[in-house]
């Protein structure tokens, strides 16, 4: 290796990591994240994009807590802003400075006349505040998202998630629908770019109108979709939707939980196309690990009632002290670092390298990226672009990670999203890795 990580000096998973993962496992409930059951490996300590396990071993990160390391690990300007706020107040509703110096910062960061921002703690809970807010707003009930989306698991947003995870879960919320979203490798409608003259966006009316009961109170999207394998749709796919959105009464909701922050080499990812929505989540890189989520909303739809009643629009953990401080100080580090630029750039040189691997690797299918936001989809036959198998891919997860780098490549839909303060070295060195290991599909890693 030409660069001095990764280092690896155990068998990874190790023997300090299996022996903590194992009694770990005498006391967890089932349902934990599948890289995370898969490895088995236990973290110590991180500095930026490098992981060290329990073993010793130093890893590059390209998950980033799945996107929400925004800063990296052990960012010394983040641990101090936290240690100095837990030793004063930590909980509470109260007004405090450190939520008064997050607004004050975040609010010229936002899309023009979106003002009003309310903080929360997990992403599910933002979105749920998002749909009472719209609901509010246009007296309306119904819902539609996208095939593919994800927006959270929690009950009342179950139902919007894009694919077979929702099934086995009974009735769900009522009033929810989904249509196509402009996956154009895969066109769910089996149509070509830019031939199709966005036909998905036609299929959106057509679906709303025949199977909507005329109630539709927000359509919702994710600016470009990261559940579903980082995935970029084309430019005139979201002021489309918006149209769309305008022509039904209803209001648009841009999931930027993933896409904020600067991940996509932009602030939003709404900023690529130029559309501003009437109502944003926003969460993950918000405060680079700690739980934080928000919405953020035009004014005048946040008097709206009942949203507006006291309490109504309230959580108990939102807004608190030590997560205002937690996210001011991610959000002042990424604007004095220039992290935004950084993604912009190092990402740019991931995805040119991400590109060439198409011309050497037959099983790379697609390749895509928006800043250090990057997906690869693996295939088994170009022709038909049937993926990989899950057994291939976890086989190429493990090969991975026994040479030091972490990547969701387990599944066949790839994301790469590491900290937004990678280095070009650092992530010189994880695609290396990557590289190598694909080279091997197809002898050592048999390709099924």
């Amino acid at each position: 290796m030409k660069h001095p990580f990764p280092k690896v000096t155990t068998p990874i998973p190790g023997p300090k990591s299996l022996e903590l993962f194992e009694r770990e496992q005498k006391h967890i409930s089932t349902g934990l994240q599948r890289m995370a059951l898969v490895a088995k490996i236990a973290v110590k300590e991180g500095h930026g994009a490098l992981l060290t396990d329990a073993d010793g071993n130093v890893l590059v990160d390209l998950v980033a807590g799945v996107a929400v390391t925004s800063l990296g690990h052990g960012h010394p300007k983040y641990a101090k802003a936290i240690s100095d706020q837990v030793s004063r107040i930590s909980a509470g509703s109260w007004t405090n400075e450190p939520r008064v110096r997050f607004l004050e910062r975040l609010a010229p960061l936002l899309p023009k006349e979106i003002d009003r921002v309310q903080l929360y703690s997990g992403g599910a809970e933002a979105v749920e505040a998002a749909i009472r807010l719209a609901k509010s707003v246009t007296g309306r009930f119904e819902v539609l998202g996208f095939w593919g989306g994800f927006h959270g698991k929690t009950t009342g947003v179950l139902g919007l998630i894009g694919d077979e995870f929702k099934q086995g879960w009974g009735p769900l919320a009522v009033g929810t629908h989904l249509a196509p979203y402009a996956d154009c490798y895969r066109c769910p409608i089996g149509q070509t770019y830019p031939a199709c003259a966005m036909a998905c966006v036609e299929f959106l009316r057509k679906q709303i109108k025949a199977s909507t009961l005329g109630s539709l109170a927000a359509i919702i999207v994710e600016p470009m979709q990261g559940t579903a394998g980082n995935v970029i749709p084309p430019p005139e796919f979201l002021p489309a939707v918006k149209e769309v959105a305008k022509e039904n009464g209803a209001l648009l909701i841009a999931d930027e939980m993933i896409t904020g922050f600067g991940r996509t080499g932009k602030m939003w990812g709404m900023d690529h196309t130029g559309t501003t929505p009437d109502i944003m989540t926003m969460g993950k890189g918000i405060a680079s690990g700690f739980p934080v989520s928000a919405l953020a909303a035009k004014e005048p739809y946040t008097r709206a009632k009942p949203y507006a009643k006291p309490s109504a629009a309230s959580s108990s953990y939102g807004g608190n002290p030590l997560a205002c401080a937690a996210a001011e100080a991610a959000l002042t580090v990424i604007q004095e670092e220039k992290l935004i630029e950084n993604s912009r750039v190092v990402g740019a040189y991931m995805l040119e390298r991400l590109q060439g691997w198409k011309e050497r690797f037959p099983i790379v299918g697609d390749v895509r990226g928006a800043g250090l936001f990057l997906g690869m989809d693996l295939v088994k036959d170009r022709t038909t672009k049937q993926l990989l198998s899950g057994k291939t891919c976890e086989r190429i997860y493990l090969e991975c990670l026994k040479r030091g780098v972490l990547v969701m490549i387990y599944s066949p839909r790839v994301r790469i999203h590491p900290p937004l303060v990678i280095t070009r070295d650092q992530a010189e060195a994880g695609l290396d890795v990557i590289e190598e290991v694909l080279g091997l599909v197809g002898s050592a890693i048999p390709l099924e």
